[in-house]
């Protein structure tokens, strides 16, 4: 029997084991701070965003790469725990991405990331999975893998698949690679080293969803804009909130809903992820974010 090797969701980007500490509030440049708490957890954005469409209810391949240490083997684990196809991922000389994370008590956080594997993902590794990219429904990328990959992955999208760029971490980007973008995902300090919405939407990008925190996001195209409201709550830690959002609008994407619903999902699902500490133990699955939004 054939394997089925089409997906809803692909995901080409970044995993790292995040190292976090909770501190009172972090510290000023120079400056050395107690922490008060300290944890281990699965994350990259890459390998957030996954995560968090496969709890969503989409279908997940993540394409990466990952070292042969200990944080790869927790990695693979987490994946295959939460059910995100790795047939894709490459293990490598260099070891695992790490993430330094500073989280402080009333929810900020200051973050550190060394690629290590990451950094050693390359085109050939997305050609020889090229049959998989090119079944995804959604296509969703980061900026923690070299851009070259990051370019190359949208170019070998099928024709149906829907492209989405989470541009973080914030640098400035391409013409070539803006104009293979349907939907980008920055934050305010991002879209403004991007040109602001009209640089964006000028080099071809059809939709701008810019997340906004604990005022919700709001969602740009050529014909207007719409506010999409906040869902509040009292933040613990908002590392992998970015995330939870972008995971959860893909998959909702993927399987069919009207944007404007699949946003409310995604803004839900980020403000549940500032509940629980660590990126990946705080994504919330489809059942709970659609019981939140049924009350609403």
């Amino acid at each position: 029997m054939a394997i089925d090797r089409s997906f809803d969701v692909v995901v080409v980007g970044s995993a790292n084991l995040d190292l976090v500490a909770r501190t009172p509030r972090l510290p000023k440049p120079g400056e050395t701070v107690t922490g008060s708490n300290y944890f281990e957890f699965c994350g990259g954005k890459g390998a957030n965003q996954a995560i968090a469409a496969s709890r969503a209810g989409a279908r997940t391949a993540f394409i990466g790469a990952l070292g042969n240490d200990h944080a790869g083997e927790t990695l693979r684990a987490a994946f295959k725990n939460d059910n995100v196809d790795i047939s894709a991922v490459r293990v490598v000389s260099a070891p695992t991405g790490r993430a330094l994370i500073g989280v402080s008590d009333d929810g900020e956080n200051s973050i550190i990331v060394i690629p290590g594997a990451n950094h050693a993902i390359t085109i050939d590794d997305l050609e020889m999975n090229a049959e998989i990219i090119a079944s995804a429904k959604v296509l969703l990328c980061q900026l923690e893998v070299p851009l070259e990959v990051v370019q190359r992955a949208f170019e070998l999208a099928g024709e149906n698949s829907l492209r989405i760029l989470n541009p973080a971490p914030a640098q400035s980007l391409s013409k070539d690679l803006l104009q293979l973008v349907d939907v980008i995902t920055p934050n305010e300090h991002e879209m403004m080293l991007l040109g602001g919405p009209q640089g964006l939407l000028k080099h071809g990008v059809k939709t701008i969803i810019v997340t906004q925190g604990a005022r919700g996001a709001l969602m740009i195209t050529k014909n207007g804009e719409t506010q999409i409201p906040p869902f509040k709550v009292d933040p613990i830690d908002s590392t992998g909130a970015g995330d939870a959002f972008c995971g959860m609008l893909a998959a909702r994407l993927a399987i069919g809903e009207p944007i404007q619903n699949a946003l409310k999902a995604a803004v839900v699902s980020g403000a549940l992820a500032t509940l629980i500490e660590g990126a990946v133990p705080s994504l919330p699955i489809w059942n709970i974010v659609l019981n939140k939004l049924e009350s609403m």
